[in-house]
């Protein structure tokens, strides 16, 4: 590049992708981590395994079974902070342990439309034979809460002999990498998100439409991201905030459609391969994720829960 050139320079208009990575990782210091997060791993005992550059990491040698400590906790948190997913592996938790590792990390949330259980807060996603994945499509969990979780901690119980991946997308390099017209075009947009998708019916105690901007600012870490699920939102809902106008149904449908392009992005995602005994946490502030349905007929089941998050602004 000239010394007059940017990256945006050499890039068409219609096209950003590598100038969203190019600017999340220079906002990161132009590092996977902090050099104090690096410090905090050596503390612990810790080691890194990065999966992408801006986003997911397998974290080594540390023991979700042993009894957390403050200091361990918050290393965790950061780490999430930092690389949007975190992952483990060889922790073999069974249902009180991985709720107890939830916790540390805030109160969780029932899911109303799962089987019943034996403990409310647990969700267990199981497919196979007569149940193929369907989960084949980026998005960032229950946005049709009127305050959608901060995060989910998911083990794995079955591993099918092959497929099954679960790929994550940086929701932060995705909202840079838009074009310039279409960042400034959603700026202000909110939309109307419900749970049509699970029942037919509104529920008594869980409101049944809620609204949600198109560009979230994480509360944690200030940064702004594309915060979008094609499924709960109502296509043709969006309006804009400030000035309370809807816009024209179709002219909505097309900018939602923009939107849900943007996430599968490959240069926006890692991939996580599960083995037994791998669990992932996944700030939903800051990634979508894509549960991939290829392994029919075989079984695949992980138990997942959420964790309380703020109301998105």
């Amino acid at each position: 590049m000239g010394e007059s050139q940017t990256l945006s320079d050499l890039l068409p208009s219609f096209d950003h992708t590598a100038l969203g990575v190019h600017l999340e990782f220079e906002r990161m210091g132009n590092q996977q981590v902090s050099d104090d997060l690096q410090a905090q791993a050596i503390a612990h005992g810790a080691r890194f395994e990065h999966l992408g550059l801006t986003l997911g990491t397998i974290i080594h040698d540390v023991d979700l079974q042993a009894a957390p400590t403050v200091e361990l906790t918050q290393f965790l948190r950061n780490t999430l902070l930092e690389r949007k997913v975190i992952f483990f592996r060889d922790q073999h938790l069974d249902q009180d342990q991985h709720v107890a590792f939830a916790r540390q990390f805030g109160e969780l949330d029932a899911f109303p439309f799962g089987k019943p259980g034996s403990d409310p807060y647990v969700l267990h996603i199981e497919h196979g034979p007569n149940s193929p994945g369907r989960e084949n499509g980026f998005h960032t969990d229950v946005t049709w809460m009127e305050r959608p979780s901060l995060g989910s901690v998911a083990q794995i119980l079955v591993v099918p002999p092959y497929g099954g991946d679960t790929l994550f997308s940086d929701s932060h390099a995705a909202y840079l990498g838009l074009p310039d017209e279409l960042q400034a075009q959603i700026e202000n947009l909110y939309g109307t998100n419900d749970y049509r998708y699970f029942a037919k019916e509104p529920l008594a105690d869980v409101p049944f439409g809620v609204d949600h901007p198109l560009v979230r600012t994480h509360p944690e870490t200030g940064k702004r991201a594309l915060y979008i699920h094609g499924g709960f939102l109502r296509h043709d809902s969006l309006y804009d905030a400030t000035t309370g106008e809807a816009l024209d149904p179709v002219a909505s449908k097309k900018i939602v459609t923009k939107l849900l392009a943007q996430h599968g992005r490959p240069e926006y995602t890692c991939r996580f391969q599960w083995q037994p005994g791998s669990l992932a946490f996944w700030d939903n502030r800051a990634v979508q994720h894509y549960a991939a349905s290829d392994y029919y007929p075989h079984e695949r089941v992980l138990r997942r829960l959420t964790i309380q998050g703020d109301r998105p602004v």
